[in-house]
């Protein structure tokens, strides 16, 4: 990393939800924190569902989003590198992004060193035990046959029912967006412990969780959970050296935001 230089970490906006009034004021703080961050980003990582439902058609996408779309388009055009994960959400996103956005786009999680450090980075749906009915959706949902199947609805009909079913699946795993269950019960705990009897990493990164998450899984190896930017509006930022996750404050300068370290943030 060239000296001065950060690398920033963020996840989870679900843009589009609980209307479009909220949305848009969470999408202007978003844009806000990227134009702060961009000063001294030398990379972004965006952990995946930006949006609450997205599908592109091939003539077609959903309605809004132009700020976020737009600020990720002048990130990339100014040299910065953005990585975006896909997340359980906004998982059909096709060609579409990548190409108007510049973005580089990653369907399942990266390994990364940097400085000497060991990075594994993802989303973090469908990693560890547990969960199966929503891993068997997930196939089915990214089965090519079934994306070509959707694309025939008309996009009236196919986004309102994306949007729909997006709702529920929100709403079922709401409650436990908010708590922490215990390791035995956190399914990206017991992830990250199995990755690491196979090998060391420094930080593993991840969202989908919700809840902004610093923990010590192993010996000098660190599970962090991004949390998301619909309660907590927390990021993490890697400056070299030292992991730091962090609390926005306001649409200020990014030095005064609070810190977050000890574990789930409950």
């Amino acid at each position: 990393m060239k000296p001065g230089k950060k690398i920033h970490f963020l996840s989870d906006f679900h843009l589009g939800v609980p209307d479009a009034e909220s949305s848009l004021v969470r999408e202007k703080r978003i844009v806000a924190f990227l134009d702060e961050a961009a000063k001294d980003a030398e990379e972004i990582f965006l952990l995946g569902d930006l949006f609450d439902f997205w599908f592109e058609y091939k003539r077609a996408v959903p309605r809004g989003h132009v700020r976020l779309l737009g600020k990720l388009a002048e990130l990339t055009d100014r040299g910065i590198p953005v990585h975006l994960f896909i997340g359980n959400h906004d998982m059909w996103i096709f060609d579409y992004v990548p190409k108007e956005t510049g973005v580089i786009v990653h369907r399942e999680p990266i390994e990364r060193t940097i400085n000497g450090k060991h990075f594994l980075i993802g989303h973090g749906d469908g990693l560890g035990p547990g969960d199966h009915g929503y891993k068997f959706m997930k196939k089915i949902f990214r089965n090519p046959i079934c994306q070509w199947a959707f694309a025939r609805l008309h996009p009236n009909f196919g986004l309102w029912l994306g949007d729909f079913w997006s709702g529920r699946s929100r709403k079922k795993s709401y409650e436990n967006d908010r708590k922490w269950l215990g390791e035995d019960k956190e399914w990206l705990v017991q992830y990250c412990r199995d990755e690491l009897k196979k090998k060391h990493y420094d930080f593993m990164l991840f969202g989908h969780r919700h809840l902004p998450i610093d923990m010590e899984v192993a010996p000098n190896a660190r599970y962090i959970n991004l949390g998301d930017w619909i309660t907590y509006f927390t990021y993490a930022t890697f400056d070299g050296t030292q992991m730091t996750l962090m609390k926005r404050m306001s649409d200020g300068a990014l030095s005064g935001d609070q810190r977050i370290s000890g574990g789930p943030a409950v």
